[in-house]
């Protein structure tokens, strides 16, 4: 599982392992892909950065052409082959129920369901704001799915899917997007003044997409005249970091700008923030919302993120920084006018789903809790 995917399914096992009776439920995580074959794992994986770095238009082509057509069917055809070295794991474990996270496990295990190999319930977590064909696959088999929105839910009703339960819970987060944090200790340790208005900047990237773009899109909001802290977190780009620091020092705001490499402060920092610039994968749009946070959407990858970039501008959540936008009037218009973060930070209630680990684990083990 990739990024996203692998998050949400630790999200759900870390609240059922915090929550709930272990000696009575016992939970495992097995990245599927991984499991079936190691080498296709770091094949795809690697196909994946390369083409969303290099050729994101490739992969925009491969995300539309799996929702029909041949490649949908080949796609198929390899999860049922590959399923059969599943099938080994599943009778060794004899789960109650699997909950999946990603197509390909479903897609698998709604196979050996059919073909009458295992007879456990099937849990499907869309972890995206906009469906795929993909994740429909063997839905049949399928007894729950959990998606995002109303929308999803409406777009497999449609299908005339009518057998799965259908849950609007949203993508599962950590817990700790739900704790309430002390600001003023969280401001304290990265020498941030209080009162003012703060700007998240996620520039990393699972694989460090869009990089000039990325830095073009950060120099805007370094050189804006305004009463603004930013925090940038550059990942394990080290490159993109050292060009962050090298733009601060340019417009000499290294009182009010912090670069940092990779944290596990995400939390926190959300918490003190006031807009979040990201890219638009289903798990940081989730926290992001669970956070109350504006976004400004940068460097979406063809395919299933364009469609979150797009879902969320229009329910007035995010602005989307396209190829041709002016970017230095989009951080005027933003950061000079409070009030429009406001309506926004507003917006975001009508889609956070706050307890959405929480409401899934509820409904697929019930109410007993330790």
């Amino acid at each position: 599982m990739v990024g996203g995917h692998l998050s949400a399914a630790k999200a759900v096992e870390g609240y059922i392992k915090d929550h709930y009776d272990n000696d009575a439920i016992d939970t495992e995580l097995i990245d599927c892909v991984k499991y079936v074959n190691k080498n296709l794992e770091k094949i795809t994986t690697a196909a994946y950065r390369g083409m969303a770095k290099k050729m994101p238009w490739a992969w925009g082509r491969i995300y539309s052409d799996s929702q029909k057509g041949p490649l949908a069917h080949i796609s198929s055809r390899s999860n049922k082959i590959m399923a059969i070295k599943l099938l080994r794991l599943l009778r060794e474990k004899k789960p109650d129920l699997v909950i999946s996270t990603h197509p390909f496990g479903s897609q698998m295990c709604a196979y050996l369901k059919r073909k009458g190999k295992i007879n456990c319930k099937i849990a499907t977590i869309m972890t995206d704001f906009a469906p795929h064909d993909q994740w429909l696959v063997g839905s049949s088999y399928t007894d729950y799915y959990f998606v995002a929105n109303e929308k999803m839910k409406k777009y497999i009703r449609d299908k005339g899917i009518v057998n799965p339960e259908i849950y609007v819970t949203g993508i599962p987060i950590s817990t700790e997007f739900l704790k309430t944090h002390n600001n003023s200790k969280t401001l304290e340790s990265f020498d941030l003044k209080p009162k003012k208005l703060n700007v998240l900047f996620f520039g990393g990237g699972e694989f460090g997409l869009g990089k000039s773009r990325t830095i073009s899109i950060f120099e805007s909001f370094v050189k804006y005249n305004g009463d603004v802290q930013i925090i940038a977190i550059a990942g394990k780009n080290e490159s993109m970091k050292a060009q962050f620091e090298e733009i601060v020092q340019k417009y000499k705001k290294e009182d009010s700008v912090r670069v940092l490499a990779f944290t596990n402060r995400v939390p926190e920092l959300m918490s003190i923030s006031n807009l979040v610039v990201t890219k638009p994968g289903g798990l940081t749009t989730s926290e992001s919302l669970a956070s109350g946070l504006p976004m400004v959407v940068i460097n979406p990858i063809p395919g299933q993120e364009e469609e979150n970039a797009e879902f969320l501008e229009n329910k007035g959540i995010a602005v989307w920084i396209r190829k041709n936008s002016n970017v230095d009037e989009i951080v005027e218009n933003l950061l000079s006018h409070p009030t429009r973060l406001k309506d926004m930070h507003k917006y975001t209630f009508e889609l956070a789903r706050k307890t959405s680990t929480q409401d899934i684990c509820k409904i697929l083990l019930g109410e007993e809790t330790k």
